[in-house]
This record gives C-alpha cells, sequence and structure tokens, in this order.
C-alpha cells in the first residue's frame, strides 16, 4: 500500500511540474522571444483548454490501453513537451510545445481516479488526498525552486524546461518499475469510453467542478491586475503566495479527516460561503484582508477539488470510472476558460475592477445550490449510479 501511495503521490506531481513551470521565468521568455502581453495571456490559457478539450481522449486511450499505460503515455507526452518549449525559436513553436504539454496532462487526470479505485479500493477518499497533495506540491515547486536552486545551476529558462520535463520522465519510469500491477484490459474485452451525458449526475457534477475551478483560475488571473488597478500592487505577490499555499493545508486535513466527507452537503456548502467571505474581503478589505481572502479561497478550491475527484471511483462502475471522470473534467476545465473571460468583460463593461469578482461570487452560489440539491442523493446511494451501458463510440 505505501508502494501504491507513493506513486500516485509522485504521478499527481506530474500533473503539475511542467504546468506552473513557464511563471517563474515568464519574463526571460517576454524578453527572449519577445513577446506581446497579449501573447503571455494566450500561453497561460493553453493548458486549461487542453485539459477540457482532451478529456474524452484521455478516456479512449484509457479503455484502449488501461489506466496505467495511459498515465505513462501522458507523463512521456508531458516531458517531451516540456523538453520542446525549451528548443522553442519562435512564439509558434512555444505554443505549439505547450498545447503538446496540456495534451499529456489531459491524458493524465482521468487515468488518476482509475488507479485510486485500483490501488487502494477501501481507501479512495485518502488515495484521492495523496496524489492531490502531491498535484499541490506540483504547483509549488517549480514556483519555489526555478529562481532560486534551478536557474543558477542550468543557466537559462530552455534548460528550466528540460529540468522540469526530465522529472516528469524519472516519475514515468518510477511507475514503470515500481506499480503494483497493470490495469490493461484483455484484447478481446470491449470498454466504454464516450461519457453518459444523457445522465444529469454527470453534469451536476461537472458543474460543480467547474464552479471551483472557476473560481480558483479566475482570481489567480485577476488579483493581480485589481490589486494594480486600485494601487495596492505591492502586495500582489503575497496574495498569489497565499492563494498556492491555502490549498496545502487541506490536503492535510482531508488526509487526516477526510473519509466519508465527499457525499456530505456541508463541505460544498460550508467551502461555497468560504469562497463568498474570501471574495468579499479581497474587494472591500485592507491588505491584510486580501491577503486572507486569497487564502481561503486556495484552502477552500483545494477541499473541493479533492472531495470531486473522489466522487468518481465511488458512484461509477468500475468500467465507468475514466469516462465520468472525463466528462467531470471537461465541463470543469471548460468553466475554467470561459469564466475568466466573463469576468474580463465585466471589468470591461461596468468600468469597474470589482465587476472582476462578480461571475466568481456567481460560481459560489451556483456551488452552493448544486451541492444542496445534488449531495443528499450521493449520500443515500448504495449502487453505481453512473454506468447505464453505452456502448463504445458516441
Amino acid at each position: 500500500m505505501f508502494v501504491a501511495l507513493a506513486l500516485l503521490w509522485l504521478a499527481g506531481a506530474g500533473l503539475r511540474l511542467t504546468i506552473l513551470a513557464p511563471p517563474p521565468v515568464i519574463s526571460f521568455i517576454h524578453d527572449d522571444l519577445g513577446l506581446s502581453e497579449t501573447q503571455i495571456g494566450l500561453l497561460s490559457g493553453i493548458p486549461a483548454a487542453l485539459f477540457a478539450c482532451a478529456a474524452v481522449p484521455g478516456s479512449l486511450l484509457i479503455a484502449r490501453f488501461g489506466a496505467f499505460s495511459t498515465l505513462i503515455i501522458g507523463l512521456l507526452v508531458t516531458a517531451a513537451g516540456s523538453i520542446l518549449r525549451g528548443a522553442a525559436p519562435t512564439a509558434s513553436w512555444l505554443y505549439a510545445a505547450t498545447a503538446v504539454t496540456g495534451l499529456g496532462v489531459a491524458f493524465m487526470q482521468p487515468a488518476m481516479p482509475s488507479l485510486v479505485r485500483a490501488w487502494a479500493p477501501k481507501r479512495i477518499a485518502f488515495a484521492t488526498a495523496v496524489y492531490i497533495n502531491g498535484l499541490l506540491m506540483g504547483e509549488v515547486l517549480p514556483v519555489a525552486l526555478t529562481l532560486s536552486v534551478v536557474l543558477p545551476l542550468v543557466g537559462s529558462w530552455r534548460l528550466d524546461f528540460a529540468v522540469w520535463g526530465a522529472a516528469c520522465a524519472i516519475i514515468a519510469a518510477l511507475m514503470f518499475v515500481f506499480a503494483p500491477s497493470s490495469d490493461a484490459p484483455a484484447p478481446s474485452t470491449p470498454r466504454k469510453w464516450w461519457p453518459d451525458w444523457r445522465n444529469t449526475l454527470v453534469w451536476r457534477l461537472g458543474l460543480m467542478m467547474g464552479c471551483i475551478n472557476a473560481t480558483y483560475f479566475s482570481t489567480n488571473f485577476f488579483i493581480p491586475r485589481f490589486l494594480h488597478a486600485i494601487g495596492h500592487e505591492s502586495v500582489t505577490g503575497l496574495a498569489l503566495t497565499a492563494l498556492n499555499l491555502g490549498q496545502i493545508p487541506a490536503s492535510i486535513l482531508l488526509l487526516m479527516f477526510g473519509r466519508g466527507l465527499e457525499r456530505r452537503t456541508w463541505p460544498y456548502v460550508g467551502c461555497g460561503l468560504l469562497c463568498l467571505l474570501a471574495v468579499f474581503s479581497i474587494v472591500l478589505g485592507n491588505d491584510l484582508m486580501v491577503v486572507s481572502g486569497a487564502a481561503a479561497v486556495g484552502f477552500a478550491s483545494a477541499i473541493v477539488l479533492i472531495m470531486m475527484l473522489a466522487l468518481p471511483p465511488q458512484l461509477a462502475a468500475s468500467d465507468d470510472v475514466h469516462r465520468t471522470t472525463s466528462a467531470m473534467l471537461t465541463i470543469g476545465y471548460s468553466c475554467a476558460v470561459i469564466i475568466p473571460v466573463v469576468s474580463g468583460l465585466a471589468w470591461d463593461i461596468a468600468g469597474r475592477p470589482a465587476m472582476a469578482f462578480a461571475p466568481i461570487i456567481l460560481c459560489a452560489l451556483s456551488l452552493i445550490v448544486i451541492a444542496a440539491t445534488t449531495c443528499p442523493r450521493l449520500a443515500a446511494a448504495t449502487a453505481p449510479l453512473v454506468g447505464a451501458g453505452l456502448s463504445s463510440h458516441p
């Protein structure tokens, strides 16, 4: 069990090591390739778009080759994409390589809940919290180590990308050598991959994930712009650090006390209310309240994300975990792409920086409403709620 949990943690870290590698070196990339601010913004949005668009193809890979093989493929594709980013001579090359990196992660994400179910069937919530803790550390490590350790050692942003790509390749090698088992299906066994889009529960779960994803990504994106607009940009770095570090205690708490919470209503409602309070603290408060509000958004986002990803292995039949997860990821990351755009439009139309947070408030309210009407059904379920025998193609 320890080996399985350690590998799940490493795989979780591999989901984010390359995705969060660009921010610390973005100024070097900007100067070297002559990128505009708009081009930088486009670069930041590519991974989330791939997470949404490639989740269902990831489900197809799992159906054909199994979750374990798909995870290995995803890690190697991610590693290759990161190394190709370091070789980018132009913005177009950088975009294409970033898309490859995002594609690899998009393949990996629906595989993780299936592996959790295969490797830790009696401790699904705990194992989910373990790999999400790895994911969160995978967000923190590139930010913490790039400028202080990696760049001084390798000397350029291009080699920095190669280092984080190599880390994913090493994780793939460790998975291949030490994995408890492979879940590849027998060649004669057809497996379903197209999500059950007719199941309203899939949409409810996807929208719940979308609400919290959009809250996290939009807050990450608009805190710097908002603080700049109101003349408090000196606290931007501290607020962003609090937003991301605030996720770590959430994963630790769920590791210790999270058993069974994912089917209950009050954790989702409580996190939605915490997000509402946090947004008002950011918009209306002083510098300390801004930092505290950012930390609260990170904390609540991590709590909900971990609980959401623990649900597919529990609610879906074993042959449906991957496609249920892919549907949730498709809906969830689509919201993470759309809502920041809506926030920007709200700011531009109203001419007031605080209006960028209005869609985030609506997301928090929507999470509360959907959870309150969905979780009682989850708590009462004694049989799989997803998996009605769709064919293996749309």
